[in-house]
C-alpha cells in the first residue's frame, strides 16, 4: 500500500493536534521517527490483504528524550486502520505495558482526531479461573476427597485459613464486579503458591464446556482482544503465541502490524521460551503423583472404557519413563566430570559442540521414546474426557467425573509434553562422540551453531538432582520462520539497539530479514554540555585480588559533595563486600537493591533527596536498566567495572565455541559488543531529561588500558572525556 495522501494527512494532523494540546514542542528525532514508520509501513505491497513484499523489519535505535511511544503510535495506527490490520504492541516490561494502556494511548485519542480502539492482551495464567476457585471453596480442607483431585495439582499451603479467606474474598470481589478477576487488578499482591491455585492454562481450561464460561474473567478480555484496533502485549506473551503456531491468542501475525519497544530484550526471549529442561529425581517425584492420581482416578471410570484402557497404559508407560529416568540418572553421575566448590553446593557441566558420549545419547533416545509414549497415553486419556462434554456424541463417562478430572490430566499432559521437548531435543541431531571421541555419527550440516546441552547437579541437605537442558544458541531461524517471515510488518525500537555503533549483533541473533531497513535517530541531548565521563586513576584493576579494597577505599571520594549517587557492580558478591566494609562509618547512606523491593529502594532514596539528605544507590545489572532517576534523583554514575558476561554461561559458551570453529573472535566479536551494550545502558540512567546534568565515572582502567576500550569508550554518548593518567 502506498502511503496514500489521506493517511498522510492523518498523521501529520494528529502531530500537529498533540504537540498544540499538551503545549509542547516538536522534536527533530521524534518526527524523523514517525517519517521513517509510516515510510516502511507503506512501502508494504500486499494482495488480497497478503503481503507481496519480502519480509522486512524496520529497526529504529532512538535514545531517552527522543518520545518513541507517541512516535510510533502516531505513525501506526493511520496505517494500520487504512490496512485493516490489527497494531500489536509488545513491550518487555510491566511497567512500560501499562504506561502506553493508561496514559499514552488515552493521552492520544485525547489530544488528536485519531478515533481508534484498544486493550491489554495478558495470557490466561493472569486471570482467575472461576471452576477452579470454586473447587477450592467447596473442597477446603478435604485434601483426600475423590470427588475434587484439584489437590493434586498443587503443593499444600502453609496457611489454609488465610487462603481460604483469601478465596472467599475473590469470590465476593468478582460476583459484585468489583474485580474483573485480572491478578494484576488485585488491591494487593497475590502470592504465587495461592494465585497457582485459582487459575489455569490452555491444557486444563475446558473452555465453552465450562460451567463458568460466560462468566470466565479471561473469555470475557479476549472479547475486547477480537474487536481492539490496538493490542498491548509484552515480547513473552507473543513468543507463547508464536510457539502456540499463532494466532491462537493475539491475531495471527499474518494480519498484524507489529512494535516492539525494549527490542534488544527480544532475542533472549525467545531463547527462553525455546529451552527446555527436566530435573530428573524430581520428574520421577512427579510420576509416582501420577500414579497416586490414576489410583484415585479409576473407581470414576466404567471398566472397559477407553478411558479404563488410557489409564492402564499410562501406568505402564509410566514405569517403563521411571525405569529410563533412573539409568540416564546413574550414567550422568558416575560418567562427568563433576567440579564442586565449596561456596556452591551445584556443579555444572557442557557438552561440548552439544555432542553427547555414545552411552548417554543411546539412553536419551529411549527416554524420548518413553516419555512420547507416556505423552500419547494422557493425550487420549484427555480426549476422553473432553468427550464427555459433548451430549451428542453419547460419551462413556459422566459429565461430573469429566470436570472433577480434566484439569487434573490436562495438566499432567502438559508437563509430559515439556519433557518431551528435552528429550526431542536432545536425541537429535546429535553428533555422537565414542568414548576414544571418535565421531560415530555426523551431525546433519545446519547453519547456525548446534543447540546447547548442558546439566546441573545440585545437593541440598537431605536430598539432590540432577537437571538436564538444551537451549538454541541464537534465536535467529526461530524468530525468523516463527515471526518475520510470517508477519505483516514489525518495527523494533530501542534506545540501545547498535552495538559498537552498528546493527550486526542485532541483525544476527534477531536472525532480521535482508530487506529490513535501520535508522539511529540522533538525541536532542546536549551530551558535551549536559555531563562528562571519567577514568580516575586506580592502584588495582579489576582483575587483581585487591581491586574491592580499592573501592573501598575509592568510593567515598567519589560521591562526596554528591547528592544522589548510583553506584553499578557486575558482582552481587562484591557489591555486599564493598557495602559491608563501608555501611558502619557511612550509616543512612548507603542502600542496596536487596535491602527491599525495588520500587520500594527507589522511593526511599528519592524521598531522601527531598529531604536534602545525600542518598547512595548500589546495584547490579537490573539497576544498570531500565530505573529511570530524572534531575536531582540522580547526578553521579559510578560504573565499578566493565559489564562482561559471566564466562559459564552454557549458551555464551556454545556460541563462542561456534565462532571459534569458524576461525573468529568470540571476544571480539560477542564479548565486546555485549559489554557495550550493556555499557550504554548504565551510561543511560544518567541523563533523562534535556534539563539533566552530571558525570559518570568509570573505575575499570581497562577502558583506557586495552585496545578494544577505545571502542567501549567510542560508543558512549559524547560526553566530555576527563581521563587520568
Amino acid at each position: 500500500m502506498a502511503l496514500t495522501e489521506d493517511v498522510k494527512q492523518q498523521i501529520q494532523q494528529a502531530y500537529r493536534d498533540v504537540l498544540a494540546g499538551k503545549d509542547i514542542r516538536a522534536r527533530y528525532g521524534q518526527r524523523l521517527m514517525i517519517a521513517e514508520i509510516a515510510r516502511y509501513m507503506g512501502e508494504i505491497t500486499d494482495n488480497d490483504g497478503q503481503r507481496t513484499s519480502p519480509p522486512a523489519t524496520c529497526v529504529v535505535e532512538a535514545g531517552t528524550g527522543t518520545g518513541k511511544t507517541l512516535a510510533y503510535l502516531i505513525a501506526a495506527i493511520p496505517v494500520a486502520k487504512a490496512l485493516g490490520k490489527t497494531l500489536v504492541i509488545s513491550t518487555a516490561t510491566v511497567a512500560l505495558q501499562d504506561q502506553i494502556v493508561l496514559k499514552d494511548l488515552p493521552d492520544l485519542r485525547k489530544h488528536s482526531k485519531l478515533d481508534f480502539s484498544w486493550t491489554l492482551a495478558k495470557g490466561r495464567g493472569r486471570y482467575l479461573c472461576m471452576s477452579r476457585l470454586e473447587a477450592r471453596l467447596h473442597d477446603e480442607g478435604h485434601g483426600d476427597s475423590d470427588t475434587m483431585p484439584l489437590f493434586l495439582l498443587d503443593q499444600p499451603v502453609d496457611d489454609e485459613a488465610r487462603s481460604r479467606a483469601t478465596f472467599e474474598n475473590m469470590l465476593a470481589s468478582y460476583g459484585s464486579r468489583d474485580w474483573d478477576g485480572d491478578r494484576d487488578h488485585w488491591p494487593e499482591q497475590i502470592p504465587d503458591e495461592i494465585w497457582r491455585q485459582v487459575t489455569t492454562d490452555h491444557r486444563q481450561c475446558t473452555n465453552r464446556h465450562c460451567a463458568y464460561f460466560d462468566s470466565c474473567a479471561f473469555f470475557d478480555a479476549r472479547k475486547d482482544l477480537d474487536d481492539a484496533e490496538v493490542v498491548v502485549a509484552n515480547h513473552d506473551l507473543v513468543l507463547a503465541d508464536l510457539a502456540l503456531g499463532g494466532g491462537a491468542i493475539l491475531p495471527e501475525p499474518e494480519n498484524a502490524l507489529f512494535i516492539f519497544d525494549e527490542a534488544h530484550h527480544l532475542p533472549d526471549k525467545a531463547l527462553n521460551h525455546f529451552a527446555a529442561s527436566v530435573p530428573l529425581n524430581s520428574t520421577r517425584q512427579w510420576l509416582k503423583q501420577l500414579s497416586q492420581a490414576l489410583v484415585k482416578m479409576q473407581p470414576w471410570l466404567p471398566a472397559g472404557s477407553q478411558a479404563a484402557k488410557a489409564v492402564e497404559k499410562i501406568s505402564a508407560a509410566g514405569r517403563d519413563l521411571d525405569l529410563a529416568l533412573t539409568r540416564v540418572y546413574e550414567e550422568v553421575e558416575q560418567n562427568t566430570g563433576w567440579e564442586f566448590n565449596e561456596e556452591r553446593r551445584s556443579a555444572q557441566w557442557r557438552y561440548p559442540d552439544g555432542a553427547l558420549p555414545e552411552k548417554l545419547a543411546e539412553l536419551a533416545g529411549e527416554t524420548r521414546i518413553a516419555t512420547a509414549g507416556l505423552c500419547r497415553h494422557l493425550g487420549t486419556l484427555v480426549d476422553e474426557l473432553q468427550s464427555a462434554f459433548d451430549e451428542r456424541k453419547d460419551p462413556e463417562l459422566d459429565r461430573d467425573t469429566a470436570d472433577s478430572w480434566y484439569p487434573v490430566v490436562g495438566s499432567f499432559h502438559a508437563r509430559a509434553e515439556d519433557q518431551l521437548r528435552l528429550w526431542i531435543a536432545w536425541s537429535e541431531g546429535v553428533a555422537i562422540v565414542s568414548d576414544e571421541e571418535e565421531p560415530v555419527v555426523e551431525a546433519p550440516a545446519r547453519k547456525g551453531p548446534p543447540a546447547a546441552r548442558w546439566a546441573v547437579r545440585q545437593r541440598w541437605d537431605h536430598a539432590e538432582d540432577i537437571t538436564l537442558f538444551s537451549s538454541p544458541v541464537l534465536a535467529d531461524n526461530l524468530l525468523y520462520s516463527r515471526l518475520w517471515s510470517r508477519a505483516y510488518g514489525a518495527v523494533l525500537t530501542s534506545a540501545t539497539l547498535t552495538a559498537l555503533g552498528r546493527f550486526d549483533r542485532l541483525r544476527s541473533r534477531a536472525g532480521l530479514p535482508e530487506a529490513s531497513r535501520y535508522l539511529v535517530v540522533p538525541s536532542s541531548f546536549r551530551y558535551a554540555e549536559m555531563a562528562t565521563v571519567e577514568v580516575p586513576a586506580m592502584v588495582a584493576m579489576p582483575t587483581d585480588d585487591g581491586f574491592a579494597d580499592a573501592l573501598v577505599k575509592r568510593l567515598p571520594e567519589l560521591w562526596a559533595g554528591e547528592k544522589a549517587t548510583l553506584v553499578l557492580f557486575t558482582s552481587r558478591r562484591q557489591m555486599q563486600q564493598v557495602r559491608d566494609a563501608l555501611a558502619p562509618e557511612y550509616p543512612e547512606l548507603i542502600l542496596t537493591q536487596d535491602d527491599m523491593a525495588k520500587n520500594e529502594v527507589l522511593r526511599v532514596h528519592c524521598s531522601r533527596v527531598d529531604e536534602g539528605k545525600p542518598s547512595v544507590l548500589f546495584g547490579v545489572a537490573s539497576f544498570a536498566e531500565g530505573i529511570d532517576l530524572p534531575g536531582r534523583y540522580l547526578h553521579h554514575v559510578v560504573i565499578t567495572r566493565l559489564p562482561f558476561s559471566v564466562p559459564d554461561d552454557p549458551i555464551e559458551a556454545s556460541l563462542a565455541e561456534w565462532v571459534t570453529q569458524r576461525g573468529g573472535n568470540p571476544f571480539m566479536e560477542i564479548t565486546v559488543p555485549d559489554a557495550s551494550v550493556k555499557l550504554v545502558q548504565a551510561v543511560g540512567r544518567l541523563l533523562r531529561t534535556e534539563q539533566d546534568t552530571g558525570r559518570v565515572t568509570i573505575l575499570d582502567r581497562r577502558i583506557v588500558a586495552r585496545r578494544y576500550g577505545q571502542l567501549l569508550l567510542d560508543a558512549l554518548p559524547p560526553f566530555r572525556r576527563i581521563i587520568e593518567h
